[in-house]
């Protein structure tokens, strides 16, 4: 199993509960159970600013890079650190880089991304770099695909990735998300906002629709944000998936990308359980399952 990591990505947080230390945790487990080894582990580059400026503005990039506290980056939740800004940027590095091990291989996994609320013209949320809209735009570029759908399963609508590709008819955005929660919605090319308290089986069913998006977009790569959130234990959720449920999303998802030998790249997206354990039990399933089903 090849992962893409950094150790730029365990930031100090100022106690924010954003449990960064779960990038670092996942992979350990994953060599505690055998799944990888440290040489699996592959440290990607920082996305340059040409990257960046795929999908950011001008005015936004120099803010960030620069640690500007402006109209533009102080929407973010977040401290503006030196250390904060380059973990976003590595991340969106990361996701390039996952992007095109799927494409080589037919999966990429990526212990990190999944920032979908950061914007072409500012930060959102916990999001500064909207790294798979900046991995998905690097490859259209380069003509390595000229089709992509994201498949985004996080707790929260990807409200920026929305943004980014609301005109762009070559990439399909599709969001599951509980309805009554952060952020405002903007409009994906497909949404199904969820009642508070969904459990497995309801979730599931919904999700059904990646089969039809699929056949009829027919995209050359998948981004697949496997949020941890929609759990029941999730301090910022009011989702009521098991962890059951959720590997079952995962394999629902890969399953129907490997039936059409679709590539995959795989980012983490949120999670934030009490107990930062549920999440790396999450995360780690996922990566265990897009393994054994895609590797």
């Amino acid at each position: 199993m090849k992962l893409v990591w950094s150790e730029a990505y365990d930031v100090d947080l100022f106690g924010h509960v954003f449990p960064v230390e779960k990038y670092r945790l996942i992979k350990e487990r994953l060599i505690e159970l055998g799944a990888a080894a440290e040489a699996d582990f592959i440290r990607p580059g920082p996305a340059g600013r040409d990257d960046l400026l795929l999908v950011h503005t001008p005015e936004y990039v120099d803010d960030l890079t620069n640690l500007r506290v402006t109209h533009r980056t102080v929407t973010s939740e977040l401290a503006l650190t030196r250390e904060i800004a380059d973990a976003y940027i590595m991340a969106a590095g990361g996701s390039m880089e996952a992007s095109r091990h799927a494409l080589a291989g037919g999966l990429g996994l990526h212990l990190g991304g999944g920032f979908h609320h950061a914007y072409p013209d500012h930060a959102e949320g916990f999001c500064y770099v909207n790294d798979v809209c900046v991995a998905i735009e690097r490859l259209r570029s380069d003509r390595a695909v000229e089709r992509a759908c994201v498949i985004d399963c996080d707790l929260h609508q990807g409200n920026g990735t929305a943004v980014i590709f609301a005109r762009n008819s070559d990439v399909f955005t599709f969001s599951i998300h509980q309805e009554n929660n952060y952020p405002p919605k903007e409009r994906s090319n497909l949404d199904i906002g969820l009642a508070d308290g969904t459990d497995d089986e309801r979730y599931l069913d919904r999700l059904k629709v990646v089969s039809e998006i699929l056949d009829n977009h027919r995209p050359e790569i998948v981004f697949y944000l496997a949020g941890a959130d929609p759990f029941a234990g999730d301090m910022l959720g009011g989702l009521a998936l098991t962890k059951q449920g959720l590997k079952n999303r995962d394999i629902f998802v890969f399953e129907e990308c490997k039936k059409r030998r679709i590539p995959v790249c795989v980012v983490l997206a949120g999670g934030y359980a009490s107990d930062v354990a549920d999440d790396v039990d999450i995360h780690s399933s996922t990566m265990l399952e897009a393994q054994r089903l895609l590797g």
